[in-house]
């Protein structure tokens, strides 16, 4: 009961920190130009359009239909564009801990997973911004939670979302997916296969791609959609506007001065400054208001050294034959959420696309303190250096603030807070 009354209070204070001041900056954030200007177009016409022609796009629908229903409730407004992803990002913190505590059974580490999470600055900017990022990240981690409880037909429903809102969860889908099958094979032989397999086939393979169709119900209905009249045939025209999306994503190597090579994401070598205007009003000569992705320094910088001695451990378990649940996980939910974009070096890439992957690396903080409470024998002197790493990490937080809300400081603040020139 405890456990869930800290875990409360910490998303209750969470949620506050995402909504106050929730239209601030004003003006489109970054990429917010394109994911708001869908979700107007759903709201009118339940398909993207340019003017009065179709419009190309290269995301799936369900983030844009998201923000589109912060619009309806709240206005078409900087409030109203970023409302759903500050709940939905203020419920990863719930999330985290469902896992956390399913993966520990540890009442002291599900409460440090959602405090971690709550004070993570990446996590922040992401759910204060219309983006698609927050979306995917939500039913990504939604989908873990549900795979761990073993509620399939509901995991494959929010894998069918999150590949509904951006492509790159497919990996997530093939990775649960594989699992499930692997399982599969490993409990049942011989006749007894058929059943069970044909069962987990329909879980994340018919029912991710069924609602995938489903999200894409505005298209099919209208004229207005891109390459909706390519073909006579429908679905021709549905898979030549998708190879055309294919090849913009693999395509895609125009510079970009944010751009961040895969190599830096963990230690936040690079990243992406989302807005930055230079206003009068700070009570100074030179004021400076910034978004900035910043994943709270010493939570990442940890989280790597962390992610370190998971894979360590995750090795060794091999080599032992003794396999640990969180292990895999842990592995696994970086693996598909990281390990892909190695593979891209030439197109042009984000430091936030982490934020998918980044409740991983916070369980492998926890996992690092679960180890530390299993083999040092004083549990007193391992809560008290955990307690001063989570107060660091707090006022870490603290002191970026300003970058995650997009508050007015002069500009020594500013250039304090800019400890990497890389991060200029």
């Amino acid at each position: 009961m405890k456990t869930r009354i800290y875990v409360g209070a910490i998303a209750l204070i969470s949620l506050a920190l995402r909504l106050i001041n929730l239209g601030t900056p004003k003006g489109f954030v970054f990429d917010e130009v394109y994911y708001v200007d869908g979700a107007r177009d759903y709201l009118a016409h339940g398909v993207e359009v340019a003017g009065d022609g179709p419009e190309f796009v290269v995301h799936p629908p369900i983030g844009k239909w998201l923000i589109a229903i912060g619009i309806k409730i709240f206005g078409d407004n900087e409030f109203g564009w970023r409302f759903s992803g500050a709940i939905l990002g203020t419920a990863m913190i719930v999330l985290i801990a469902l896992i956390a505590q399913r993966l520990f059974r540890n009442s002291f580490l599900t409460i440090a997973a959602s405090f971690l999470m709550a004070v993570d600055g990446l996590a922040l900017v992401h759910s204060r911004t219309a983006l698609l990022d927050i979306f995917l990240s939500f039913f990504v981690l939604l989908s873990t939670y549900l795979f761990l409880m073993r509620w399939h037909w509901w995991a494959g429903i929010a894998l069918g979302l999150a590949i509904s809102t951006k492509w790159s969860a497919l990996y997530y889908l093939a990775l649960f997916g594989v699992v499930a099958i692997y399982r599969t094979f490993t409990h049942n032989t011989g006749k007894d296969l058929i059943r069970p397999t044909i069962k987990t086939s329909v879980q994340y393979a018919i029912v991710p791609i069924s609602i995938y169709l489903a999200s894409w119900t505005g298209w099919f209905v209208s004229s207005l959609g891109w390459a909706r009249d390519y073909s006579e045939n429908i679905a021709t025209s549905f898979i030549h506007y998708h190879s055309q999306m294919l090849g913009f994503h693999t395509g895609l190597v125009e510079k970009h001065s944010y751009q961040a090579n895969p190599w830096s994401w963990l230690i936040m070598g690079r990243p992406t400054s989302f807005f930055y205007e230079t206003p009068k009003n700070c009570g100074a000569d030179q004021c400076s208001q910034e978004v900035l992705a910043l994943g709270t320094p010493f939570l990442w910088w940890l989280g790597t050294i962390a992610i370190a001695v998971v894979i360590g451990f995750w090795i060794k378990s091999f080599a032992v034959k003794r396999y640990e649940p969180p292990l895999n996980v842990i592995v696994a939910g970086i693996a598909a959420g990281y390990l892909p974009w190695f593979f891209f070096q030439k197109r042009t890439v984000f430091s936030f696309y982490a934020i998918v992957f980044e409740p991983f690396v916070i369980l492998a903080i926890i996992y690092c303190i679960y180890v530390a409470l299993l083999h040092f024998e004083n549990r007193r002197n391992t809560y008290v250096i955990v307690g001063l790493g989570g107060f660091l990490i707090l006022a870490n937080f603290i002191y970026f603030l300003p970058l995650f809300t997009g508050d007015v400081i002069t500009y020594d603040a500013w250039q304090a807070r800019m400890w990497l020139p890389s991060w200029i």
